[in-house]
């Protein structure tokens, strides 16, 4: 069997207005989850200075470490290069192209939030990615 291509591997972009938390919590989640064979990407249409402190504890609590990674804007390219968008509150701010899967996550905001807040929006992101995967991947794939 030959190596997958990134031409052959779906991808998804996420996208919310600081990719500081809930977009951040979700791309960790489907490069972890799916152990590379989904081209993750996120963004943000107003990005903020740094990753959400308690998004970074609650994903340490799952030994997923998002430390290092910086909120990113939203380009055009980015959607064009995603097979699947999913928005998590800036719906209409990401460009719309034809033939691309788009979908908004309804997930409460953690900005401002401590971690025990964080807790129940990224388990909740988890369930979600989880099913993502399984659409994406079938099994046996």
């Amino acid at each position: 069997m030959s190596p997958e291509t990134p031409e052959s591997k779906p991808s998804v972009l996420f996208v919310c207005v600081h990719n500081a938390g809930r977009s951040q919590m979700a791309a960790a989640y489907l490069n972890h989850l799916s152990n590379g064979r989904i081209e993750v990407r996120s963004a943000g249409s107003e990005p903020a200075e740094k990753v959400n402190p308690a998004a970074v504890e609650a994903m340490l609590e799952e030994g997923i470490d998002i430390r290092d990674e910086t909120p990113k804007i939203l380009t055009t390219q980015a959607v064009k290069d995603s097979d699947v968008v999913i928005t998590m509150g800036c719906g209409d701010t990401c460009p719309i192209f034809p033939g691309k899967r788009y979908e908004d996550w309804e997930l409460e905001d953690p900005a401002g939030k401590g971690v025990d807040s964080v807790r129940p929006i990224r388990d909740e992101i988890k369930g979600r990615i989880e099913r993502l995967i399984a659409e994406l991947l079938p099994a046996g794939v």
